[in-house]
C-alpha cells in the first residue's frame, strides 16, 4: 500500500498500485498551481484509490477554459493549502501530486509534458521524452476515452 498525505496530514489517502503515467507538466498553471519548475503527476486507477480521511477538507479553485473544455481544476487542503488529489475521480482515474506520496511508488517520471511552456530556468537533459501540446494531445488520442 502506498500512502499519501497533504501537509498538515487532514488529508490522508491510500494507493493500492500505481497505474502511470507519470508526468512532469511544464504548462503555465500547472508551474504556478504548484510554484515549481513543473508539477509531478501520477496517474492512479479509481478502484485503487481511497481516502483515508479528510475529504471534508478538500476545497476546489477552478480556472475558465482556455481553448476546450475542462477547465483547469487545482483541488487543495482547506487548512494547509497543499495540492490534494480531486475528491471525486476523472472518468475513471485520479491523477495524484507525487509529492505528496509518503511512500515509493515504484514508478518513475515518463515524460515531460507541454515542454513548449517550460521556464527558461529550468534544467534539461534528464533523458525523458518531451512532448509538445501537440505531441501529448496525438499520445491521449490513442489512449482510453476517460483518461
Amino acid at each position: 500500500m502506498i500512502r499519501g498525505s497533504c501537509l498538515c496530514g487532514a488529508v490522508e489517502f491510500e494507493i493500492e498500485r500505481v497505474a502511470g503515467p507519470f508526468e512532469l507538466c511544464h504548462c503555465s498553471r500547472c508551474r504556478k498551481s504548484s510554484g515549481s519548475a513543473y508539477l509531478a503527476g501520477i496517474g492512479v486507477s479509481a478502484s485503487d484509490f481511497r481516502f483515508v480521511r479528510g475529504r471534508e477538507h478538500i476545497a476546489v479553485f477552478e480556472l475558465p477554459v482556455r481553448a476546450r473544455p475542462p477547465v483547469y481544476r487545482r483541488p487543495f487542503c482547506r487548512t494547509c493549502g497543499s495540492p490534494v488529489p480531486e475528491p471525486a475521480p476523472i472518468g475513471s482515474f485520479y491523477e495524484i501530486p507525487a509529492g505528496l506520496l509518503d511512500d515509493d511508488p515504484e514508478i518513475r517520471p515518463d515524460r515531460h509534458i507541454f515542454v513548449e511552456c517550460r521556464a527558461a530556468w529550468t534544467p534539461q537533459g534528464d533523458g525523458l521524452p518531451e512532448l509538445d501540446k501537440h505531441a501529448l494531445l496525438e499520445l491521449r488520442a490513442r489512449r482510453v476515452p476517460d483518461r
